[in-house]
């Protein structure tokens, strides 16, 4: 009887730990067997009169806030960009530049903003390779170029907003003052820093909780030296940083350390409204701003896939990817031997999407093979930075991007002014001859890019808004341009589908990685064609948010990748 009822007892014991371990076991096959075809279940967001898209919800809520009280896209934009540089401090800040595309509905026309910063006067080749380094290093003052952030904020508002810069800076002043929660995805972000910004003591001391770990999420944090910076700013105006006491405070760090900016190159230092460019596909027009940023690249993309049957090819198909992957490597290639400072470029910036020279560069990609390289040169990639589009009851619509290049760029925060300085001297080359060739007083290649696309409905040569939308990161930009922008006009995806689809990201050569949803027959059949597929775990896919306009209303989606929304009224 003792025998039977231990008999039982095992049994009882041991049917729920089979029946566990098969639900794990089939549990863990799951995602090989059926992968998600998207990242995200979230709808589009559909509001009557204002919509901001930003990644991060405060950033967000401070921009609609603006919008309710009357405020424009540009007013909103520049409020939402401020508070960004707060929250979300790794991407963004007053110590790097920023760039616009704004369609003014009142004067129914595309005009952009190229607010980037110079190299020092103390800048040169020969002083970097005295210092032993044959390439501009990824941090520390010898990256730091003229911030232009402020002064592109400040020429917005002056020429398009309705509001002061003083008055756009009193949320994140406020926000800095009380402190803030730390949201998820940012969280996880600055912690991987933590070993950068030890290495500089205001860094330390301004980011790091008792000068030894990051805020972790949900935690609070404030930013007390920002808030007395940004006071400065709104009391004083923009010229209080290019040569005035936060300036004077940035250029005498410089040079006590070694930087290579000077009080002139500040004082020096102006915005320039620029023409977009543009590459069409049916009725609608893909416009990025002119080099010294990289949105040539995505154009030139754009141009070469023109006569593929991409649609009929089948969404992230491996002979779709496949085309936008070889595109991608013909359009990179050009950007490093002919893009840089427009003032030093040999080439006209029309010549690279010209019938002729998209035909040459068309007619080298093999739809069967995966190319080792296109010449004339490799690419230059980062992935640090915010992006937001804002569009607002009048019709106006803003796509903004600023940022710091790298996580929290130099890693250099002069002590006391609660921002780090960029590193988009990084973007120079030490190779002698280039259009980008590092130089005193001379702009860096950039990778922000903001973009826009209008639409014309057949014979008319009226071209009216239809998206304002970006996707951060580094190279990742202009080939996530490219898969947004198609998600859209070919496989009619709403603006937050476009965004959630999984993304393919080509890293040099034969290497890509691909987000998770791809499936194993795609990737099987792009192993086929020569391209050798890395893990994605350690890869940034790029955040983007998006406006599109709606007959009446708007429509916005905002990057599951990032803890952003968008948010309308």
């Amino acid at each position: 009887m003792n025998k039977q009822k231990n008999t039982l007892f095992l049994i009882a014991l041991v049917i729920p730990v089979f029946l566990a371990t098969s639900l794990l076991v089939a549990n863990q096959r799951q995602p090989q067997e059926s992968r998600p075809s998207t990242l995200a279940g979230r709808s589009s967001v559909f509001a009557p009169h204002g919509m901001i898209a930003t990644s991060q919800p405060l950033a967000t809520t401070a921009g609609l806030n603006v919008l309710q009280n009357g405020g424009n896209a540009i007013d909103a934009a520049v409020t939402a960009a401020a508070v960004l540089c707060l929250v979300e401090p790794h991407m963004t800040g007053i110590g790097g530049d920023v760039f616009a595309i704004y369609w003014s509905a009142g004067e129914q026309r595309l005009t952009g903003l190229n607010a980037s910063g110079r190299s020092g006067s103390l800048m040169t080749r020969e002083e970097l390779a005295e210092r032993g380094f044959d390439r501009v290093p990824g941090s520390g003052l010898e990256a730091v170029t003229v911030p232009g952030a402020i002064s592109g904020w400040a020429a917005l508002l002056e020429r398009f907003g309705t509001i002061t810069l003083a008055e756009a800076l009193q949320p994140v002043i406020r926000l800095a003052e009380e402190g803030f929660p730390v949201s998820p995805i940012i969280a996880r972000q600055w912690a991987n820093q933590t070993r950068k910004l030890l290495r500089d003591e205001g860094s330390k001391n301004t980011w790091l909780i008792d000068g030894e770990r990051s805020p972790r999420e949900g935690e609070m944090f404030r930013n007390p030296d920002l808030a007395a910076s940004f006071r400065l700013i709104a009391d004083q105006g923009p010229e209080v940083f290019y040569g005035g006491e936060l300036g004077r405070k940035i250029v005498a760090f410089m040079e006590e350390n070694g930087g290579f900016l000077t009080l002139q190159d500040l004082q020096d230092h102006s915005v320039e409204w620029v023409e977009p460019v543009g590459a069409s596909r049916g009725n609608y027009t893909l416009w990025e701003l002119p080099p010294n940023g990289q949105g040539i690249a995505a154009l030139e993309m754009l141009r070469i896939l023109e006569p593929y049957e991409l649609m009929g090819m089948g969404h992230n198909s491996a002979e779709y990817l496949h085309h936008l992957i070889e595109a991608k490597k013909l359009a990179f290639a050009d950007l490093a031997r002919y893009v840089g400072d427009p003032d030093h470029m040999d080439v006209p910036l029309e010549h690279l999407i010209s019938d002729s020279f998209i035909e040459e560069r068309r007619a080298l990609l093999d739809p069967k093979q995966a190319a080792r390289r296109q010449d004339p040169g490799p690419a230059v990639t980062s992935t640090e930075t915010v992006y937001l589009t804002v569009a607002d009851a009048e019709g106006n619509m803003i796509s903004f991007i600023n940022s710091v290049f790298d996580y929290f760029g130099s890693g250099v925060t002069v002590p006391g002014t609660g921002f780090t300085l960029q590193n988009r001297g990084q973007g120079f080359t030490m190779e002698e001859g280039l259009p980008n060739t590092v130089a005193p007083r001379k702009r860096p290649f950039h990778t922000l890019i903001p973009a826009f696309v209008t639409h014309s409905e057949d014979g008319s040569d009226r071209e009216e808004p239809w998206l304002a939308f970006g996707v951060m990161g580094g190279s990742m930009q202009p080939q996530g341009h490219i898969q947004v922008l198609l998600n859209m006009l070919l496989f009619d995806m709403d603006p937050q589908e476009a965004i959630d689809a999984p993304r393919f990201r080509h890293l040099s050569g034969l290497r890509i990685v691909l987000e998770s949803p791809i499936g194993d027959e795609v990737r099987q059949a792009l192993e086929a064609m020569g391209h050798v597929i890395g893990t994605e775990a350690s890869v940034a896919f790029g955040g983007a948010q998006a406006i599109m306009r709606l007959p009446q209303g708007w429509s916005a989606g905002s990057d599951p990748r990032k803890d952003g929304m968008a948010a309308g009224y």
